[in-house]
């Protein structure tokens, strides 16, 4: 019973396989392999347009690159307080912009509404040159309380990030989860509601260290072309991280694997909301369930070999959960854990 994340699971066998299958004879270094030649095309394909794809091997640099050919260094990063740049990546994103400033924005889910950012720009003191200046809007999708943007969300955020001569950047770390829930193209739910970069994860999905910064933009290429490079993200053997991603991406292997995951989740979820004594926190759109328990019950689930994190944000309590499904999760853990629940609930009343 392992729900601690979608980082502890195996790589998909397809994934293992590219790997062996790229592990044959020589390659051209640094990328220019033909491996990383058809991954371009790919993603092209995949987003119905024309794209430039660079990948890395964590998200946290996918997000750091990505956004620091967004933003001057004295610029304004907006994002949810939450967000795993703001949380997470110890100061990454700062780091690669030269100092660009994350400003933190409250909302329900892990998600920015176009009011609380107009409030945002409002306050931002735009043009005045004691304060650091609006330039990006970073959403996460899904998000990291598990909630998804729908296709207007994304708009109605890229309308305003447009009309401010702004950009739109994506943390898309459980990208598949999210399309998987909404059932639209991957185009539907980036650039053609105005994303700029999106950072494709694909780690949490399946792949062993694969992710891509995907440029919607082309005029930002050569620029990020050197800070790709000077963040040790060119990895000489290159094409076994773009092996990975042509594998997870054909066939349409990254949306099962993430389908999955979600049903998984929403199993979870029901068989938690049939339990009296358990409140399934928010909507489970995506693979991550939080659920607030009694405190014995947390401790009794943690005695019999139950793994997962607790969440206190943001319902500020001490007794909410985290629970992750995942691709390779079985539903026979689905069903123990449900299980001991409703038992130690039982034994709780009496």
């Amino acid at each position: 019973m392992d729900f601690r994340s979608d980082n502890i699971g195996k790589a998909a066998p397809e994934i293992i396989e590219s790997i062996t299958l790229a592990n044959t004879g020589t390659a051209t270094p640094y990328s220019n392999d033909d491996f990383t030649e058809r991954l371009q095309k790919r993603f092209c394909e995949l987003f119905e347009r024309n794209v430039i794809v660079y990948t890395a091997v964590t998200g946290t640099a996918a997000n750091a690159i990505g956004l620091s050919v967004l933003t001057p260094p004295y610029g304004v990063i907006y994002c949810h307080v939450n967000s795993h740049i703001a949380t997470d990546e110890c100061g990454s994103p700062e780091l690669m912009t030269g100092g660009a400033k994350l400003v933190g924005i409250e909302g329900a889910g892990a998600k920015i509404s176009p009011d609380s950012f107009l409030d945002a720009l409002d306050k931002s003191g735009k043009g005045f040159v004691h304060c650091s200046q609006p330039s990006v809007l970073s959403i996460t999708q899904a998000t990291e309380m598990g909630m998804v943007y729908n296709v207007d969300e994304v708009s109605a955020l890229g309308e305003i990030v447009k009309s401010n001569n702004l950009f739109l950047h994506m943390d898309g770390a459980r990208f598949a989860n999210a399309v998987s829930n909404l059932g639209v193209s991957p185009a539907d739910v980036t650039w053609r509601c105005g994303v700029d970069v999106l950072s494709f994860g694909a780690t949490k999905n399946g792949t062993i260290a694969a992710e891509a910064i995907i440029l919607f933009r082309e005029e930002l290429a050569d620029d990020l072309s050197f800070r790709h490079k000077r963040a040790g993200q060119l990895l000489s053997k290159g094409r076994f991280i773009s092996s990975q991603l042509l594998a997870y991406t054909e066939n349409d292997l990254w949306l099962r694997l993430a389908d999955k995951a979600n049903d998984l989740a929403l199993k979870l979820q029901k068989g938690f909301q049939a339990l009296d004594g358990v409140i399934v926190e928010g909507k489970v759109q995506s693979n991550e369930v939080f659920v607030t328990l009694p405190s014995k019950v947390i401790e009794g689930l943690k005695n019999l070999g139950a793994e997962f994190y607790g969440w206190p944000e943001p319902w500020e309590t001490t007794n909410t959960i985290r629970l992750v499904t995942r691709w390779d999760t079985e539903e026979r853990e689905i069903n123990q854990i449900i299980k001991e629940t409703s038992t130690l609930l039982r034994e709780l009343r009496t």
